[in-house]
């Protein structure tokens, strides 16, 4: 199988798999245990494959950085799935109330049918196959849409896929821009999206021509927040490797930090000998991701151009300035930003970081409130009152307390944005429940009294039902 790259294609392989579906609508657990573990073999014999393909479309991808961030993640999310998978097909049994009686009740999740999965470029394997690996626990067919920008990522993943699902179950879409307006127009069962939020709308848009429901993975400007009550040195090991994982092209990257203002210069310092100990070079180390393409490294130079010019203080953590040629950009920090600043007004996406130096926290809460509402949320402290003031007085999609990013490989925590920053969760149950249709089962046996609130009205048995039941 190659990939899907005409849109005539695009919708013949929809009607396959929807028919494909419509002669198998409920996959045994035995048939979803063998496409879980399938997918993990395809996963653990081309690991680097993977690699390979990963450091050709970004310039050079750094090889932990893939085995950390889509391997380990991927096989980690089947290997939940493969654990927990009979639990989750299993009826939920539910309350039925007196009047009612005597009946029973049920849930019973139900596939959903062909899921449509659009994949962003800055971790393709996880992001594709992580959604996939709950779509077939739920029992449904997939078409995956890659991103133009990961082309040799996606011929493997397209050919490896082949090799374990025909098309009329898993098919992998390339194509530009065209195609992914195409892809999002199809009448699926269920569109997931991961991206940006401005995409994100559109695709919204194109699914609602057809009434088709959308978990929406987008973005935004993640703060976080280190309190005074902890030690600079800590608080940077504990977010920096969420912010220089994959260069910063992380959709749950710290964005921009609050940091009391007198400890500003220490956490630049801290900053800069952590840095330093993790890559001592740029050029040429084997640990270090390339920026995506040169449309990214030149908006990400454009942020950092814009800020300056309005009078940013830029402090990169290495000597090694940003090399256009091999799109090598060190982690820089920026202070003295201000709200005019693009790189306060969009998602960085990248290894630039602001400092805000703050002298009180409801400074902190009140400016994160007046935002769109990130995907992510940091906080940096020992304090448990502070912790809870900050988990109860803002909204976020998920947070970490004393780390970054974590959240989102662990399997039993629901993974989800809000607001402008997403809808919809996905990841273990919360994944399965996303893509089943929680079917409601009331059941009767041989005996009913149902008839006794039959017409004609008004009757003692009715009055004596309204007395006991309408209070």
């Amino acid at each position: 199988m190659h990939e899907i790259q005409d849109p005539i294609e695009l919708q013949k392989t929809l009607e396959q798999q929807r028919t494909q579906f419509q002669q198998a609508p409920y996959r045994t657990y035995e048939q979803r245990l063998d496409d879980l573990q399938r997918l993990k073999r395809l996963l653990l014999d081309n690991q680097s494959a993977f690699a390979t393909a990963l450091t050709q479309d970004f310039g050079h991808r750094s090889e932990d950085d893939t085995r950390l961030g889509d391997i380990l993640t991927t096989v980690s999310c089947i290997n939940y799935s493969i654990k927990h998978l009979k639990g989750w097909m299993k009826p939920k049994r539910k309350h039925i109330g007196l009047l009612f009686q005597p009946a029973s009740g049920k849930v019973i999740y139900q596939p959903l049918g062909v899921i449509g999965i659009v994949t962003p470029w800055n971790y393709p394997v996880f992001l594709s196959l992580g959604p996939l690996t709950t779509a077939l626990a739920a029992g449904n067919s997939a078409m995956i849409k890659m991103s133009e920008y990961t082309p040799k990522t996606t011929q493997l993943l397209a050919s490896l896929l082949a090799k374990s699902f025909e098309s009329n179950r898993v098919a992998v879409v390339g194509g530009d821009v065209a195609m992914a307006a195409a892809f999002s127009a199809l009448p699926f069962d269920h569109l997931f999206f991961t991206g940006s939020t401005a995409v994100g709308k559109l695709v919204m848009k194109a699914a609602a021509e057809n009434l088709v429901p959308v978990t929406l993975e987008l973005g935004g400007k993640s703060p976080a927040i280190i309190d005074d009550d902890i030690d600079i040195k800590t608080a940077v090991s504990r977010f920096i490797l969420g912010k220089t994982l994959n260069c910063g092209q992380t959709c749950v990257a710290p964005d921009y930090i609050f940091c009391p203002q007198e400890k500003v210069p220490q956490l630049i310092e801290q900053l800069q000998q952590r840095y330093a100990s993790m890559y001592p070079t740029l050029k040429g180390n084997p640990d270090h991701t390339s920026i995506i393409n040169r449309a990214q490294f030149d908006r990400l130079s454009g942020l950092l151009s814009d800020a300056k010019n309005q009078g940013a203080q830029i402090h990169p953590m290495s000597s090694e300035l940003a090399d256009g040629s091999t799109r090598t950009m060190p982690l820089t920090v920026l202070t003295d930003v201000s709200d005019e600043m693009l790189v306060m007004q969009q998602e960085i996406f990248g290894p630039l970081l602001p400092i805000i130096g703050y002298t009180d926290r409801q400074q902190v809460i009140d400016y994160i409130n007046q935002r769109e509402r990130p995907l992510a949320l940091y906080l940096y402290s020992f304090d448990q009152e502070f912790q809870q003031h900050f988990l109860y007085n803002t909204h976020a999609g998920g947070v970490c307390i004393n780390d970054a990013a974590f959240h989102v490989a662990n399997d039993d925590l629901p993974f989800g944005g809000v607001g402008s920053s997403g809808m919809g969760n996905y990841h273990g149950e919360e994944g399965f429940k996303t893509f089943s249709h929680a079917k409601a089962v009331f059941s009767r046996g041989r005996v009913s009294f149902a008839h006794w609130l039959f017409p004609p009205f008004g009757t003692k048995f009715h009055q004596l039902i309204y007395k006991l039941f309408i209070r």
